[in-house]
């Protein structure tokens, strides 16, 4: 089994406190990433200048209905490098980032540019990994209602299932299972009424092979009720389901694991996160997850491109491999049946413990990821 590689940090206070808990191999990164920049003809507009949104509808947009092209821009040095595909002007990059921080930090940089344009403008997930009950609602409604004031469509990342990375480097999470659904139930109550992008527990399905038969089942079933929590709070909200990822468990085993844990009630499935697997390569195995897991037709996947631009080392290294590149553009348009968006779910830059401490931005993995060499266009994602 080739598994994600990351660190784990926790969102903290509205303010963005961000603590590193361990790096190792396994697991995805949780970070404090990701507020929506308007989408312009020019390539690289200012970190930190106003998210303001052009034109915005009186009316919310339905679902991946209206989806809005970035005009192309003039070509200028390394252009060919950057990543494939529009940045949708609908997904939100939250103003709060460590990558953000560095930008602001250090504006005469020689790498500044570079990481700003090619990686701190784009959008990315917002984690939420602390299990108290007792704060979660009103951290996820900062971010919630941060992006609804833009019209932009947010996407977060629940992280807090008991037994978190079966005791690897992101261990953690709720307690037990009680907590963890007062803690869903809690997160639920911040999605507020406008579209979102939930993609709930990384590994938490296709790394369950640590637990018990029965604490499996238990898993599961507390999966399935976070998502009926979550589309019952916000019908708007998309949740979408751990499928792993195109080199970790077959995708009839994966489906017959998702169907367990309640996905064909959900929106669909997500792949990748963390990991360097190809954008090709998990086209096709999302779609034969989501053929094999049956439920409505109108289920699809996301893809996490944040680091798969080169596809994934051939010596298998995990922790912040070289030459890796950043992937496809954060978008709602892919333009390729059954794939809903491809998503910056890890952010690119903060590193699995090997270039970096775990779960901190560093910007030299960031600046190379940025720039990284072309590959074959067979090979590349």
């Amino acid at each position: 089994m080739v598994t994600a590689a990351s660190a784990v940090t926790l969102v903290g206070s509205v303010t963005g406190i961000v603590v590193a808990l361990g790096s190792g191999q396994a697991r995805t990164e949780v970070t404090h990433t990701a507020d929506a920049a308007p989408a312009t003809a020019a390539p690289s507009p200012s970190p930190s200048r106003p998210d303001t949104p052009s034109a915005p509808s009186a009316k919310p947009t339905p679902w991946l209905t209206a989806r809005i092209r970035t005009p192309a821009a003039t070509p200028g040095p390394d252009r060919r490098r950057r990543p494939a595909g529009p940045v949708s002007p609908l997904l939100y990059r939250h103003p709060e980032s460590q990558v953000l921080d560095w930008v602001r930090a250090h504006p005469g940089d020689p790498r500044t540019a570079v990481i700003a344009a090619r990686i701190a403008d784009r959008p990315a997930a917002v984690w939420f990994a602390d299990p108290d009950p007792g704060t979660i609602a009103a951290r996820v409604g900062a971010v919630t209602a941060g992006a609804a004031a833009r019209h932009r469509v947010p996407v977060l990342v629940p992280y807090a299932i008991p037994d978190r990375d079966c005791g690897g480097a992101s261990r953690g999470g709720a307690p037990d299972l009680a907590v963890y659904d007062a803690w869903i139930d809690a997160f639920a109550r911040g999605l507020g009424p406008g579209e979102v992008i939930v993609v709930l527990e990384p590994d938490s399905i296709a790394q369950s092979d640590c637990l018990t038969r029965a604490d499996r089942a238990a898993r599961f079933a507390s999966l399935a009720r976070a998502g009926r929590v979550l589309k019952a709070a916000d019908p708007r909200a998309r949740v979408y389901y751990d499928a792993g990822h195109s080199g970790w468990n077959p995708p009839g085993e994966q489906a017959a694991l998702l169907k367990q844990a309640g996905a064909a009630g959900a929106d669909g499935v997500f792949s990748n996160v963390s990991n360097f697997r190809t954008t090709a390569d998990e086209i096709a195995y999302d779609r034969r997850v989501l053929a094999a897991l049956g439920g409505p037709a109108r289920l699809g996947a996301v893809i996490d491109t944040s680091r798969n631009g080169n596809g994934a080392p051939s010596d298998g290294q995990w922790c912040d491999p070289a030459g890796r590149r950043i992937g496809r553009a954060p978008t709602l348009d892919t333009g390729e049946a059954r794939i809903d968006a491809y998503l910056w779910v890890k952010p690119p830059g903060e590193s699995d413990g090997c270039r970096g401490a775990a779960g901190t931005f560093t910007p030299s993995y960031a600046y190379d990821l940025a720039r990284g060499v072309s590959v074959s266009p067979a090979s590349a994602s």
